[in-house]
């Protein structure tokens, strides 16, 4: 029987070799993974690979009632994610960057030193809503907004995400992570920033302690970051710390290592608020930007700010990287993030990739698909 099956699969891998001569075909990656499970049905095996898709957002601030309420979007902010929901709902795990506080009214401004610089966003309790119908399944707080308003934000902004059932982490000492089973695959979920009460991810030591103890608990370890100086001329990964108008925003490549050789099998990076490149280590996907996703009323959206990618990474159930597919979104000033006819910001992770790592095995297609060369 096993002499019969290894004849089948090469007869199998022979006519997959002739036909891949075949032109503008989709990369090889998909067609092997589909002679895998059709050969695997022919012989009944159900022994076979399961994959995991993962989706990454990045920043997302729906809408502010502070300074007052001209900040907030029409209707409610209930179309905001509409049109990206069939990508984030499809997803076995859905990941975002929670900016700010979730907080109808009350708790203590945080003091701002230059007020041109400093933003504070308390969002309406109703847009929890938002998040649970878009499919969100866990979200960072880990950054320089969550304590926008004081330990009251912070406090009604975790019990409200509780009470959606949607998974959170990033606080020192409190919420440093999360987890969690679904669809029985176990996940651990944690999220660093260089500010205060947050996860510090200038401190690798006590991230990768974080990533080794969640390793050893689950299947898959996902981290989120918040890091990197911010805007158009910080697009590209420097390999070295990196300050932004005098605070240190962490060397996020070296922190990103690092917490793969601990375990972690999935990074997803956001904070400067435009896009930056991807990376395969270790067999590991490291992205390292993914911009503004969904932030209305009090970011800039212009040029480069304004376009970003949702992406979605399918792994084995050991994390090990198999493909990615990128899907391109642009915001306006008026409306939540929507699908880019004009791919910009697929063109701008393949232009940053190559120049940021030209020498990782990530090839990624004019059409958004991802895979290993």
């Amino acid at each position: 029987m096993l002499y019969s099956r290894f004849i089948f699969l090469c007869s199998l891998s022979l006519i997959f070799l002739f036909c891949s001569f075949q032109p503008n075909e989709k990369p090889a990656v998909q067609t092997i993974e589909k002679i895998a499970v059709d050969s695997a049905e022919i012989e009944g095996d159900t022994n076979r690979i399961r994959t995991i898709s993962i989706v990454g957002v990045g920043d997302m601030m729906l809408g502010t009632n502070y300074p007052n309420e001209s900040y907030l979007p029409a209707n409610g902010g209930r179309d905001l994610l509409t049109d990206v929901h069939p990508i984030l709902q499809k997803a076995d795990l859905a990941v975002g960057n929670l900016e700010g506080t979730i907080l109808d009214k009350g708790g203590t401004v945080k003091r701002c030193s230059n007020p041109s610089l400093c933003y504070a966003f308390r969002s309406p309790e109703s847009y929890m809503d938002h998040f649970t119908a878009a499919g969100f399944d866990v979200l960072s707080i880990a950054n320089n907004h969550s304590g926008d308003f004081g330990p009251e934000g912070r406090r009604r902004t975790k019990e409200l995400l509780r009470n959606a059932g949607i998974e959170f982490a990033g606080l020192a000492g409190t919420d440093e992570y999360a987890i969690f089973e679904k669809d029985g695959i176990k996940y651990g979920f944690c999220a660093f920033a260089p500010n205060k009460g947050t996860c510090d991810i200038r401190n690798i030591p006590y991230a990768t302690g974080i990533v080794r103890k969640l390793e050893a608990q689950v299947d898959i370890v996902i981290v989120s970051f918040h890091g990197g100086a911010e805007g158009a001329k910080n697009q590209h990964v420097t390999k070295k710390t990196e300050m932004y108008y005098g605070e240190n925003r962490g060397n996020v490549h070296k922190f990103s290592h690092a917490v793969i050789d601990a375990g972690a099998d999935v990074v997803f990076g956001h904070g400067p608020h435009v896009t930056r490149a991807m990376e395969l280590y270790k067999d590991r996907f490291i992205i390292y930007s993914l911009g503004n996703f969904c932030t209305y009323g009090r970011f800039n959206l212009r040029d480069v700010a304004g376009y970003a990618p949702i992406i979605e990474v399918v792994v084995d159930e050991g994390g090990n990287f198999l493909h990615a597919q990128i899907t391109p979104i642009y915001q306006g000033k008026t409306h939540g993030p929507r699908i880019d006819s004009q791919n910009r910001a697929i063109k701008k992770l393949q232009e940053l990739t190559k120049a940021d790592f030209p020498d990782t095995p990530l090839s990624i297609g004019d059409d958004g698909f991802v895979y290993e060369k």
